[in-house]
């Protein structure tokens, strides 16, 4: 289990673990945990920037009003997620400082098609992966952390189930045709991200060589 051992696991929505084709590797948590606070720096950032994607969703595509009042909830949460970080980081004494982004949104959005409907079916696809892979870290690293930054992480995994569950069923409903095989596409572009060496530690990294 490396230099650090786990408290009593917690249990993540099966859906995501058949969703996403590997865990996060061992070696990641190590440096989580030996990084906290760029990783709350991090996670509060991705809260942000899942929030703004919500948004700009929502001005780009005005004439879908499902899709309007979905991401109008997911980007309230998403910040309401943020404070939450934001108050964490405050009561820990951990200044925000700028960090660079991961290369994980960008390893994925890479593959999105340009011209539509295939841009919005990829880039919701892409949303649920970003989403489903938060919500398998809060789980990986929960046993680990400490009893306030454990429990602050068990109560996002329902909501982070649920913004990939959302993200996915517009998808599917936005396309008019199946999508197995664009999801299949990208839980290996996914699968890719995650296990390939980065530079530095993030929140989406995979682990740093």
């Amino acid at each position: 289990m490396g230099a650090h051992s786990a408290k009593q696991p917690i249990m993540l929505p099966a859906e995501i673990e058949s969703f996403l084709l590997c865990p996060t590797p061992q070696a990641w948590i190590e440096q989580a945990l030996q990084q906290q606070d760029v990783l709350l720096i991090d996670h509060a950032n991705c809260e942000k920037k899942a929030a703004a994607t919500a948004l700009n969703l929502m001005f780009r595509y005005i004439e879908r009003p499902d899709l309007q009042h979905k991401l109008s909830r997911l980007a309230r949460e998403e910040l309401r997620h943020f404070e939450q970080v934001a108050a964490i980081m405050k009561k820990r004494g951990i200044p925000y400082r700028p960090v660079s982004a991961s290369l994980y949104a960008g390893r994925l959005r890479a593959h999105v098609r340009s011209s539509e409907p295939g841009k919005l079916i990829d880039t919701l696809v892409v949303g649920a992966y970003i989403e489903a892979r938060s919500c398998e870290r809060f789980y990986r690293l929960a046993p680990y952390l400490d009893e306030e930054l454990a429990k602050f992480y068990r109560s996002l995994l329902k909501s982070e189930s649920r913004h990939y569950q959302d993200y996915l069923a517009m998808a599917e409903k936005f396309s008019g045709v199946d999508i197995a095989d664009r999801v299949a596409f990208f839980a290996q572009v996914e699968r890719e991200a995650i296990l390939t060496p980065d530079s530095e530690f993030r929140f989406h990294s995979g682990a740093a060589a």
